[in-house]
């Protein structure tokens, strides 16, 4: 039998936990805690994955349902697999940020268009423009050991992309940056398909053109191995060969320098 994926949201009210809910369970009428020891009484069987929002915040209706799966499942009337994961809001098809939010791990499995952000820190220096590059973690699932830009991440569910964009800059390189030194330079739809992976997102691209102290970073080696600084002009002219391995997109390297000169 396939397991049955539910959908527990932090940030969801009572209401719509259990309309989500039941909705997995084909539409059964479960609006309590009662109705869903009900249910399970009457379908011996089950499997459930079960995936829970990360978010660090009680939700009691989400406590009592992941509490009474483990005690149905530790009476063996049900087989059950829970899952926290980061929830992101999706993208609809005309490029709009919507309500409806899905696991990460889902998202990357069934090719949603979902939103991120990329940071772009930058100088002049002898006449060339330098980009703060960070080499990804061999720990990450996509693109290990690979030059990427200087800083990225998904927006989680019930955040915007500015606000995205400076957390994950705090986080990754130790850099606090107010939201207001980050230039929009343009949305950038972007599509890989690796394996069982097919990341689907559509990025906030920024610049940040402010002096920023960089000897000093505070590298999330999770996510980062190492950083360097490296002259677009010659980064273009070595994105072919085998000496740097990167997943830079060209067209971002062609925004900044439209949006430099």
């Amino acid at each position: 039998m396939d397991d049955i994926e539910i959908f527990l949201n932090r940030l969801f009210p009572e209401k719509e936990v259990y309309a989500s809910l039941s909705k997995a369970l084909g539409g059964e009428k479960i609006g309590s805690l009662d109705e869903l020891r009900d249910y399970i009484d009457q379908h011996h069987g089950l499997s459930l994955k079960v995936y829970v929002s990360n978010e660090e915040i009680s939700n009691k209706a989400v406590d009592e349902i992941t509490g009474l799966l483990e005690k149905s499942a530790a009476e063996d009337k049900l087989e059950l697999s829970i899952v926290v994961d980061e929830f992101l809001n999706l993208i609809d098809n005309e490029a709009h940020l919507t309500s409806q939010a899905k696991p990460r791990s889902l998202v990357h499995r069934d090719g949603d268009l979902h939103p991120a952000v990329h940071i772009w820190i930058i100088k002049r220096k002898d006449m060339g423009i330098y980009v703060l590059l960070q080499k990804r973690s061999h720990e990450k699932d996509i693109n290990p050991d690979c030059y990427d830009v200087s800083a990225a991440g998904h927006v989680s569910q019930g955040e915007e992309f500015r606000s995205s964009a400076v957390r994950e800059t705090a986080e990754e390189l130790g850099l606090k940056i107010h939201g207001s030194k980050l230039e929009l330079i343009g949305l950038h739809k972007f599509c890989s398909d690796n394996g069982s992976v097919h990341d689907h997102e559509l990025r906030a691209v920024y610049l940040c053109r402010e002096p920023l102290d960089t000897e000093h970073l505070k590298l999330q080696k999770s996510e980062v191995s190492e950083v360097c600084w490296a002259e677009v002009d010659e980064m273009l002219a070595s994105m072919g060969t085998n000496d740097f391995q990167h997943c830079i997109d060209l067209t971002e390297l062609q925004m900044i320098k439209k949006a430099v000169f």
